[in-house]
């Protein structure tokens, strides 16, 4: 009876493996009529309106795309491109939303003045009584507060957006409620007041005019002390840190909401911080991994019991997985005594490799800039020879200096931030504005802020303000909030600038009199 079963178990193996072998056959017939039927790969050259892409390698290699690898999407690339179409939807929606109620408002506030004036001519005109020379210098009074008003709106209110913020403005929400209210007050006043009792009397309907218009200019420079002179006096002082490598900065705020703060710091984060290298991370993270990686946890009791899902056996496995993990943890304090020499003399290395590699970029930089020479304005009419514009002529020195700014790069983990398109132009504009080889290597030696470079390497579709109090709050003493993107975080505290009390002390110039002590020992 076992003999048959073991029979059985053995001719369904066989059937398996033989289906198995039959699946392979199939797959490799596949696989290589796909080679044959694509296209070979084709070698790309950027031409003059061909954005070049990334290549780390851009020192020895080159780029070649071959025949499928350019259209294929994956679902998670499809899912992204949907998420920011709607995104972009909704933002531009709601910007051209506030767009349109403020221009609305704005033909509102101006049509209004001259409503009032022209009214009365179109509906009783055989009625009013005749303007005199007072009532005429009103017109000219109206006329040029209408246009001071006009010019004041524009230059306070219809600028270019710097961000789209989370919540909307609340004092310029404010100032255009009251802006309204009082509009249709006025409105209210007039209807009932003049055109009811059909007023006669037209150079007090010009003088109403007028009075609205002075309103509405007041009301301008309420604006203007709301939304800018307020936040000028600085009451706070924010440190941002960045959550990646701790870098920190320091700015004073003055009375700001919470989202116009993270406005104002991101505003500053792209010219004060250094340009964020999520390089530079992974050697700490690739340390410890090594550190690790040399430790091993064994079983000296047997093989862990079995059992169901959610039996003994289970929990048993728990336990013993636990004490491994605090084996681990020990052992690796144990090893952290001598782990220090190890990352000294690690860090010692990398510093002499960077100093080797700038010493020899410094030098070949420098002999790629005595291959050229600027030709003065007699000489160009001579014409002697062959003649170059700047980026022909940053092309003709570029490769012998390629190879050690590559390696340079390299060591020091900045070859994605700089492509070799952008370093010839940066080579170009430095043989163009007759710049030496050290202020063409200043951009490379030493991270620059993060506006330096290209926009693929620092530019964030959108922050994330995330903070426990409301957005459209104050700054306050202890405020802590977040501003979040995809690939790091800031973390920026608030602290209030004390209050700082001086007091004065005279002193009377006369009473700065010495003498002079002698002793034995003095040599005077």
């Amino acid at each position: 009876m076992e003999s048959a079963t073991v029979m059985e178990a053995g001719e369904e193996v066989l059937q398996v493996l033989e289906v198995c072998e039959e699946k392979k056959e199939v797959i490799v017939t596949t696989i290589e009529e796909d080679l044959i039927t694509n296209s070979p790969p084709v070698v790309v050259s950027p031409g003059p309106g061909t954005k070049t892409s990334q290549d780390d390698n851009w020192g020895e290699t080159t780029t070649a795309v071959t025949g499928t690898s350019e259209h294929s999407l994956s679902q998670e690339d499809i899912v992204r491109i949907t998420k920011d179409l709607e995104d972009s939807v909704g933002l531009d929606c709601r910007r051209y939303f506030t767009l349109t109620l403020a221009v609305i408002l704005g033909l509102l506030v101006f049509l209004t003045p001259l409503a009032f004036l022209v009214l009365p001519h179109l509906l009783w005109p055989e009625k009013l009584q005749n303007c005199g020379t007072a009532c005429e210098g009103l017109f000219i009074s109206v006329a040029f507060k209408l246009l001071i008003l006009l010019l004041a709106v524009w230059a306070l209110f219809f600028r270019p957006p710097r961000a789209g913020l989370p919540r909307v403005f609340v004092f310029r929400a404010l100032l255009a409620v009251l802006v309204l209210l009082f509009v249709l007050s006025y409105w209210l006043f007039y209807g009932v007041r003049i055109l009811d009792s059909q007023d006669e009397n037209y150079q007090g309907i010009v003088q109403y005019a007028v009075s609205l218009v002075d309103a509405l200019l007041f009301i301008h420079y309420l604006a203007i002390v709301l939304l800018e002179l307020r936040q000028l006096q600085p009451c706070f002082s924010v440190c941002v840190t960045r959550s990646t490598d701790g870098e920190i900065r320091h700015y004073n705020l003055g009375q700001l909401s919470i989202q116009r703060a993270a406005l104002a710091i991101l505003e500053h984060y792209y010219c004060d911080f250094p340009v964020h290298n999520p390089a530079l991370l992974s050697a700490s993270k690739s340390r410890a991994a090594k550190h690790l990686a040399g430790l091993k946890v064994y079983n000296v009791d047997g093989e862990f019991p079995a059992a169901t899902a959610e039996g003994p056996g289970n929990n048993a496995t728990a336990g013993m997985a636990h004490s491994q993990s605090r084996a681990m943890i020990a052992a690796a304090a144990r090893r952290r005594d001598t782990s220090h020499n190890d990352l000294y003399y690690e860090e010692m290395e990398h510093e002499r490799r960077v100093r080797k590699r700038k010493a020899r970029l410094v030098v070949a930089v420098e002999e790629a800039f005595t291959h050229i020479k600027r030709m003065q304005e007699e000489e160009q009419k001579k014409a002697p020879g062959d003649v170059m514009d700047p980026r022909e002529a940053a092309q003709a020195i570029f490769p012998s200096m390629a190879r050690a700014l590559q390696k340079y790069l390299r060591t020091t983990k900045q070859q994605h931030c700089h492509s070799m398109e952008s370093i010839q132009q940066h080579l170009a504009f430095c043989i163009t504005n007759n710049m030496t080889p050290k202020a063409f290597l200043e951009s490379y030696l030493a991270p620059g802020p993060t506006l330096q470079y290209s926009r693929d390497h620092w530019l964030s579709r959108q922050w994330t303000l995330i903070s426990e109090a409301s957005v459209t709050s104050g700054l306050k003493d202890g405020t802590i909030f977040l501003l979040k993107c995809v690939d790091f975080s800031l973390v920026v505290t608030t602290k209030r600038i004390p209050y700082i009390q001086m007091s004065e002390e005279y002193i009377d110039p006369k009473s700065h009199k010495f003498v002079l002590r002698l002793q034995s020992e003095t040599s005077v």
